[in-house]
C-alpha cells in the first residue's frame, strides 16, 4: 500500500510541476494495478520464451521444421477459445502472432520471401502472418519467390494465389508447374484489400496510372467513372507502382502520374493518397499461400490444392471431377491455365476440403490419377478461417 501511495504522490508532484490539476486518486490506483499486471505479464512471457528456447534446441537436433502451421492453428484456436473478454478475439490473435514471431527468432531465425518492395499487399500479408521478429526478403517477382524457396535461400515464401474479385493470380498458378513435388503449399492467408489512388499531383491532372495488372479489374467501375481516359500501365507490384509514379512525377511536374496501391505504400514512399477505398467490392479479399519445401501435417480442418492435366479424351475432366463427387469430397475452387506445352491443352487447379492423408480424399486422389496425364498434390494445409 505504501508503494501505491508513493507512486500516487510522485504523479501528483509531476502534475503540479507541469501546472496540471492532480489526477483523481481512483485513476492513479488503477494505473498502479496496470503496472503490476504488466510486470507479471513480462515475467510470464519470458518464462514462456525460456521453454521456447528448449523447444528450438530439440527441433534443431531432430530436424523438425521451426514453423508448423498445424501447431500454429491449434495454439490460436486454444487462445481464442480461452478469451472471455473484454478484449476482442482479433486482439488476442494479434498478440499471439507476435508471440510466435518472437518464438521463431528464439528457435531459429526465419527468412520469408515475398513480392515487394515493402508496402505491397504481399508484404502486409507476410507481416500479418509471421509478425515483426522474422526477416523479410523482397524477391521482386512471384516466380522468384518459388525459385528461392526451392533453392533453400529463404525458409518460406508468400505468394498471392486468388482475388475474390479478379480471380486467380496467373504468375503463381504458372509457377507451380515448374516446382511441383519440390515446393508445397504450407498454409493459406486471407487478407482484406483496400486500394487507394496515390499521386503527388492534383486529382484532375492524373493522366497515367500504374499498378499490378490484377488490381485494375478490382477497381474497374471506379476507374471507368473517375478516369475513363487515363492510361493504365502494368507494374511488377503495387508498391513498385508507387515508386514509379513518385519518380516520374518528381522528374516532370506535369507528368500527371498516379498509382493504385495501399495507403501504407504511399506513406513509405512519400506519395499522397488522393482517393481511398476505390475497390469495386468492399469485401475485396486476396488469398495467399505460404510455400515451403516441407509438407504440413493434418490440423483437423484442412484444404488440399491439386494440379492436374487430363487425358485428351471426351469427358475426361467430368470424370475426374465426378470421382471427388462420388467420394463425398467438397471441391471449393477450380481454375485453369494453358498447359504451356501444347496449344488448347490446359492445366487445372482445384481445392478440396480435407488433408491428403485423410480418407476419402486420399482414395479419390489415387483413383483420379487413372484419368489424368499428370496429377500433383500441391499441398495440404490448415484452412484459413479468419481474415487478416
Amino acid at each position: 500500500m505504501s508503494d501505491c501511495m508513493d507512486q500516487a504522490n510522485e504523479q501528483n508532484s509531476k502534475d503540479s510541476a507541469a501546472g496540471q490539476p492532480p489526477e483523481p486518486q481512483e485513476l492513479q490506483d488503477l494505473r498502479v494495478r496496470i503496472d503490476d499486471v504488466d510486470r507479471r505479464l513480462v515475467e510470464l512471457l519470458n518464462e514462456r520464451a525460456q521453454i521456447i528456447v528448449e523447444v528450438g534446441q530439440l527441433k534443431r537436433s531432430t530436424g523438425t521444421p521451426i514453423y508448423a502451421p498445424h501447431r500454429e492453428a491449434a495454439v490460436l484456436k486454444r487462445a481464442i477459445a480461452s478469451n472471455k473478454g473484454p478484449l476482442p478475439d482479433r486482439t488476442i490473435e494479434g498478440v499471439y502472432r507476435e508471440l510466435m514471431s518472437g518464438s521463431f527468432a528464439l528457435e531459429q531465425p526465419l527468412r520469408i520471401g515475398y513480392l515487394g518492395p515493402a508496402g505491397s499487399f504481399s508484404h502486409q500479408a507476410a507481416v500479418a502472418q509471421f509478425g515483426s521478429s522474422v526477416s523479410f526478403e523482397d524477391l521482386h517477382a512471384i516466380e522468384g519467390v518459388f525459385t528461392e524457396v526451392q533453392r533453400g535461400h529463404v525458409d518460406y515464401g508468400l505468394v498471392p494465389i486468388e482475388n475474390s474479385t479478379g480471380g486467380g493470380i496467373v504468375e503463381a498458378l504458372d509457377a507451380f508447374r515448374d516446382v511441383a513435388d519440390q515446393v508445397f503449399v504450407y498454409a493459406e492467408i486471407q487478407l482484406t484489400i483496400r486500394h487507394a489512388l496515390l499521386a503527388n499531383c492534383e486529382p484532375k491532372d492524373v493522366k497515367r496510372i500504374y499498378s499490378k495488372p490484377e488490381v485494375f479489374p478490382q477497381c474497374r467501375k471506379w476507374l471507368s467513372v473517375q478516369y475513363p481516359a487515363a492510361e493504365l500501365v502494368p507494374a511488377p507490384s503495387t508498391s513498385r507502382a508507387v515508386m514509379m509514379a513518385r519518380d516520374e512525377q518528381a522528374a516532370d511536374a506535369n507528368a500527371g502520374v498516379a498509382a493504385i496501391a495501399s495507403t501504407l505504400a504511399g506513406q513509405i514512399y512519400g506519395v499522397n493518397p488522393i482517393f481511398e477505398d476505390i475497390e469495386d467490392n468492399p469485401n475485396n479479399l486476396t488469398r495467399f499461400f505460404v510455400i515451403s519445401r516441407q509438407k504440413a501435417e493434418p490440423s483437423g480442418d484442412d484444404k488440399t490444392s491439386i494440379m492436374f492435366t487430363t487425358e485428351d479424351k471426351p469427358g475426361a475432366l467430368v470424370r475426374v471431377l465426378s470421382i471427388f463427387d462420388r467420394a463425398g469430397v467438397n471441391l471449393t475452387h477450380i481454375d485453369k491455365r494453358p498447359s504451356g506445352r501444347e496449344n488448347w491443352r490446359y492445366t487445372f487447379f482445384i481445392d478440396a476440403v480435407g488433408h491428403q492423408k485423410d480418407e476419402p480424399l486420399k482414395g479419390a486422389i489415387n483413383f483420379a490419377r487413372g484419368d489424368c496425364e499428370t496429377l500433383h498434390v500441391l499441398g495440404s494445409y490448415p484452412r484459413a478461417r479468419r481474415i487478416l
